[in-house]
Order: structure tokens, then sequence, then C-alpha cells
């Protein structure tokens, strides 16, 4: 049975498992599906067609497609010859767009329609269709390992866009297998879109090990429940945004889906309210419910269990990879357990270095860096989030921590959703307001809100105002722009 070897080509990966089992399906989404077969055929055509457009190994291919069997064909062909696929959202804002091509320089983008300008009209879109049947007459090519496998993107609407090119060539190497968990030939089902960095990650890396991804084209609550009885899913990718709309669903609705198979439900990107995760805890067991916290250049990260978390309720885990510091406001390493202070993290000594970034410089100090989040230590060596720096709101001299804020929020019955930000105040320097998403006609009052914070948050923290909205404030997969939600509300841009 084949199994990748370290150092083993990723492009390679479709051909392998094609002579083994050529009609085990190896990725489906909606009524769509390819074979191990059907997708070396498909990724080798395309990257015969990729080579035709003038792609070279190294070369960053953006791929502005939606969630389908295609990203995946395209991903591999990437692979192929040596290119990085750069998976991106089909919704990109013009001018974030633009920012982000400008960074990658691609020979050739990869989208749903043929011809359509990207960018600032300096490129046009080709589609998958049209490059396999460029490559469907080819000669066979010579697979190359490309100095990266991926090259995800953050920044945006918040702040200059920058890519961040993963540190691990296009060669299988078992870190993704075993930071998530994911064990040779899953069944995954990956529930958000993949131009974000853990879905696209969690989804390959099921492929690189054998597996079959499951992909949503697009998040339904009970389509979850159904896509996980119908393929006997073992392994499913969340954000607590998800969990707690799945948890809205009816009783009997959840009751009516067998859901036997599961192994591990695996969430991350946003901080998950403790009554969500232990909703789910009573739920499916605590050995089935699993964390993971990281940034996406992965220098270092988390992982804990609910058993673990049962035991450090709020907890993201103990360090799974690399090495985690906290450093006081002043700038001195916290040795002590307990004392907030920014995480700072590197990769474990003698390792490469786990990422690069176009597009923005990195600050860094003996290989240490921070993604700008505050948390703690326990004594058991358990990391506590507390919020991000950038986040952090001086009110009347006093920290406050709008996540906290959050969390407390997200246990009224009625609120789907929350941000808090800081706006102006001429006495106490920043005024706590709460935008608080609640479900469709409620008639919930921003005074209920306040009286429910009460019981649960000291006075200097609650909210001086609470605005009530039914528009999602975050993404498919829980990412939350706050600094553009405060920027509405100074502007006067809210509708």
């Amino acid at each position: 049975m084949f199994t990748p070897e370290p150092g083993f080509p990723l492009g390679d990966i479709p051909a392998a498992y094609a002579a083994e089992r050529p009609d085990t399906v190896a990725v489906r989404c909606g009524d769509a599906e390819l074979t191990w077969e059907q997708l070396h055929l498909a990724s080798d055509a395309v990257a015969r067609g990729l080579k035709r457009t003038g792609v070279e190994r190294g070369h960053i291919v953006p791929l502005m497609l939606p969630n389908g069997v295609d990203v995946v064909v395209a991903a591999f062909a990437c692979l192929r010859i040596g290119a990085v696929p750069q998976p991106l959202s089909t919704r990109l804002a013009p001018a974030e767009e633009e920012a982000i091509l400008a960074l990658s320089e691609p020979v050739t983008v990869v989208g749903p329609q043929e011809g359509a300008p990207v960018g600032d009209g300096r490129f046009r879109s080709t589609t998958v269709a049209v490059l396999r049947r460029l490559g469907s007459t080819e000669a066979a090519l010579k697979t190359e390992v490309g100095p990266s496998w991926k090259a995800p993107t953050s920044g945006g609407s918040t702040g200059r866009p920058k890519i961040i090119l993963s540190g691990a060539a296009g060669a299988f190497n078992p870190f993704d297998m075993e930071a998530w968990g994911l064990r040779p030939g899953e069944r995954s089902l990956v529930t958000a879109p993949v131009h974000h960095n853990a879905p696209f990650s969690t989804a390959m890396t099921t492929l690189f090990n054998g597996g079959t991804v499951t992909l949503l084209a697009r998040f339904d609550a009970e389509r979850v429940l159904a896509e996980a009885e119908r393929h006997a899913i073992t392994w499913v990718y969340l954000v607590p945004t998800m969990m707690r709309r799945i948890l809205a669903l009816p009783g009997p609705v959840r009751a009516r889906y067998d859901l036997s198979s599961l192994v591990s439900v695996w969430h991350c990107a946003e901080p998950c309210p403790p009554a969500t995760k232990q909703a789910w805890i009573d739920w499916l067991g605590p050995e089935r419910v699993w964390e993971l916290y990281a940034g996406t250049e992965a220098q270092a990260g988390c992982t804990i269990s609910g058993t673990e978390w049962l035991e450090h309720r709020g907890s993201v885990g103990r360090p799974a990879w690399g090495e985690i510091r906290i450093v006081g406001l002043d700038g001195t390493p916290v040795a002590e357990p307990g004392v907030p202070g920014e995480i700072y993290m590197r990769v474990a000594a003698g390792k490469p270095p786990a990422f690069r970034y176009l597009g923005a410089e990195l600050h860094e100090t003996d290989g240490w860096s921070t993604l700008g989040d505050i948390g703690e230590f326990d004594a058991d060596g358990y990391l506590y989030l507390h919020d991000r720096r950038s986040d952090m709101l001086l009110v009347g001299g006093v920290n406050v921590y709008p996540a906290e804020i959050e969390g407390a929020l997200t246990e009224h019955p009625h609120v789907l959703s929350s941000a808090v930000i800081g706006l102006p105040d001429p006495d106490r320097g920043n005024r706590v307001h709460a935008i608080v998403q609640i479900e469709e006609g409620r008639t919930t009052t921003p005074e209920e809100i306040t009286a429910f914070l009460t019981t649960r948050l000291s006075p200097h923290k609650l909210p001086r105002s609470v605005e009530l909205v039914t528009a999602p404030l975050r993404s498919d997969v829980g990412k939350l722009r706050r600094s553009a939600l405060r920027a509405e509300r100074l502007n006067g841009t809210v509708d």
C-alpha cells in the first residue's frame, strides 16, 4: 500500500494513488466528484497547459476559484511543475485583488471565467477547462519540486496585504498531518472556503495522505450533518461561528443524523466561547472535539483535546510544535504562570524558517516574532488567550480586552456574533461599543443585552453603547475585521 515518505514530490501524489486505487473517490463537492485516476489525468493535463502559458518552477499561480474539484486539480497541477498554488477569494475588493497580484507577479491567473480581467486589468484569467485542453496533447512532464507548496495571503481591508510563502517545499512533509491529527485514509469534510489557509491546508493534506475530501460549496448548518452521515466522514473542519449555527438547529434536526463515524472535529480561526465548546463536548464527547491555535506563519502552535479542555477550561492547549513564550509590555520575558503578556513564537532549534513574507517585513529578535496576541500560561503549561494587542482598549487608564466581552455576549441565546470596538470618548479615552448580531425576527433590545452582561462583567468592562445588527460580522471562516467596523462608525458610513 502506497504511503508517501518525507521528500516525495507532492506533484506525483495523484499518479501514485491512481496506480493503486484508480476508482476511489479523491475529492467531491456537491454533485461533482473525481476519482484518483480522474484527478491524476486532469491535473497532469492542466500542468502541461500551465507550462504552455509560461509558468515555471517557483512562479506563484493565483487560483481565484470557489470551492470545488477545479481548485484541487489546479493546485496539484501547480505542484506538478514546481509552481506555488495561491488560492484566492473570488470576491476580493478590487484594491485588495490588485495589491495581491502585484506581489504575486503571476504569469497566469486561474479563475472561473476565460478572459475575465483581474487586478488592475493587466491580467486576464484562464480556466481549468481551457488549460486542460491546452495541455491535452503535450508530451509527458518531468515532475519538479517547487520551493514552496502554498502561498496564502493575509491583510486586506484591515491592512496592506501580504503573502506568506510556506517554508516547506513542494514535497511530502508529515507536519500538517501531525498538527491537525489527520490520519492516512481520512474522510475529511472541509466546510469553509479553501482560499483560506486552514481549509486549503487540511484539504490538501488529507489528499497527500490518500484520504477523500468532501468540500462544501457554501456553509449550511444542516448540510454539514447530512454530508457527515452520507459519506461516513471521520474528520471535520469548523470555526466557532459554524459551531454555533449548528447548535442553533432544532434538537430533532440534529438528532436525525448519524454522526457515529466522526473521530475528530477540529476548530480554529477565532476564540470559541466556553458555552459553545461545552455544548459540543456534551453532544459528541470530549475525545472528539479538538482545537488548534496558530498563525498562518506556523512557526509554533498549540492543540488541545476536549478532555484536556475540561481540566483547563478556556485554554487553547500546550505548544505542540515550535516554541512559545510570554513577553511583558515592558519587553521582559515572563517566567511566572498567570501573568499576561504578548505571545511570541519561533521555530524549534535546528528547524528551517517556517515562512517568508512578500510585501511585509518580518520583525524578529533571535528568531522570536509575534502575531500580536495577548495571553498567559498556567502552571501546567497551558496557554490562555486574552486578545490581540492591537485590539486592546485603554478605558480610563485600564486595559479592556474586547474578546472577553465578546465571549460573554455569545452566551446570550439570541446573539450569533459580536464585535467590541473603542470609540473616542473625551473623558475616558475610549468608549466601549458593542456591535451585536442577533437572530432574525428577535425583539431583543440593547437594554436587555446590557442587563445580561451586568452579571457577567465588571463595571469598567460593560459596553457604554450597544448596536444591534442582523448582518453577519464575520466571514465564513470566522474572521472579524474589527478595524473596518470601527472605521465605518467613525466615518458615518453605517447604513
